[in-house]
């Protein structure tokens, strides 16, 4: 047969019972801001052969670590995180032997 915890549940009781009093009484913690629907913007000129330029604008979804992806005004992902947009700039490009 299991032993009922008595000491230690008043006491852990107490503790919560404190705790709560003291948020309640506490200031109101400031939430963030809203976000712009307009996020983050990536502008990338190549001149390696000719000159090309992309624009990648990424604006807010429901997520605050995600990102709708547009690349020069196609929606290209709905909901895309940073690293993976970075990781998609990144293979977008060819490599470029030395000559």
């Amino acid at each position: 047969m299991y032993r009922k915890r008595t000491k230690a549940s008043k006491k852990y009781n107490a503790m919560r019972e404190a705790r709560l009093r003291q948020i309640e009484e506490g200031p109101t913690p400031d939430y963030p801001r809203d976000l712009p629907d307009l996020r983050r913007q990536i502008v990338i000129e190549d001149y390696d052969f000719g000159y090309v330029r992309y624009e990648i604008n990424l604006y807010k979804t429901n997520r605050i670590d995600s990102y709708r992806m547009e690349v020069d005004g196609a929606i290209i992902l709905e909901c895309i995180g940073w690293s993976r947009v970075l990781e998609r700039v990144r293979k977008a490009f060819l490599r470029v032997q030395a000559t």
